[in-house]
């Protein structure tokens, strides 16, 4: 890919995306430029990976091909305000914010653009997010399949209807918290148990980590997986009796859910 790839926005959402681009080699460290307001941030991009930086927005929107918007929801009215002039009409916008549906990108932009969509996750840090995609209507196939290949070069990505963007803002785009607090409660109870505090996070984290690769990799459905473990009188069946005493599943669904909920609130859908 020769095309310029520019960031608005230089987080660690954008720092992720830029990490795992880079190790792709779908563009070099010349092709990449961001542009944040906070210099630390920027320093920090360009010491960590070579690239190009600025705090001008508009640097970025006219020497980029596709331009990822990195900054947080409340943000986008005004960046897209200041950029919108400066943009081709071939350039590719990057939507990554929760709540920010195509109608309402496309409306602020006040002209034709070729926009996707997304919803990536904080795992892109480790090169493994979940990412979601939705393309506009603008959007050529060879234009699509390009935003799938940077997204993949950070993790795995699907593309989606725009319908189910809320659904992934529950089971992946905020996801990574609630798995964060699982393996917290694992690690307090091996601690509890005696267990080094550094020692229980690996052992918790390692399992969790396993256990995911597991249903990915054998495409066994997650109850049958469960169900091999649990020996007839044994350990797990008693961790597993002590889990649904507790609700786990009706919690677990009831918090995604309202995740899902307060994402069409954003959306005003």
């Amino acid at each position: 890919m020769n095309k310029k790839i520019g960031f608005i926005g230089g987080g660690n959402m954008g720092s992720a995306m830029i990490g795992g681009i880079l190790s792709a080699k779908l563009a070099d460290a010349a092709h990449v430029i961001v542009s944040d307001k906070q210099q630390s941030a920027l320093d920090r991009l360009s010491e960590t990976y070579g690239i190009r930086t600025t705090t001008d927005n508009i640097t970025v929107a006219t020497e980029s091909d596709i331009i990822f918007l990195a900054v947080k929801p409340y943000l986008y009215e005004p960046v897209i305000r200041e950029i919108r002039e400066s943009i081709s009409d071939d350039t590719i916008i990057v939507a990554i914010a929760a709540g920010q549906t195509i109608a309402r990108i496309e409306s602020l932009f006040e002209r034709r653009i070729k926009l996707v969509r997304t919803m990536p996750n904080t795992p892109a840090m480790v090169l493994e997010a979940m990412s979601a995609i939705t393309p506009n209507e603008n959007m050529t196939p060879e234009d699509t399949a390009e935003m799938v290949s940077l997204f993949e070069s950070f993790g795995q990505a699907e593309i989606v209807p725009e319908t189910l963007m809320d659904a992934v803002t529950g089971v992946s785009g905020s996801s990574p918290a609630y798995v964060y607090m699982f393996i917290e409660a694992m690690a307090d109870a091996a601690v509890k148990d005696g267990m080094p505090r550094a020692q229980a996070y690996k052992f918790a984290a390692q399992s969790v980590l396993g256990s995911a690769k597991m249903v990915l990799e054998t495409g066994k459905h997650p109850g049958e997986l469960k169900d091999a473990v649990c020996s007839p009188g044994g350990t797990t069946i008693a961790a597993v009796a002590k889990l649904e005493e507790g609700g786990l599943r009706h919690t677990v669904m009831a918090a995604q859910n309202a995740c899902s909920e307060r994402s069409r609130e954003m959306s005003g859908v």
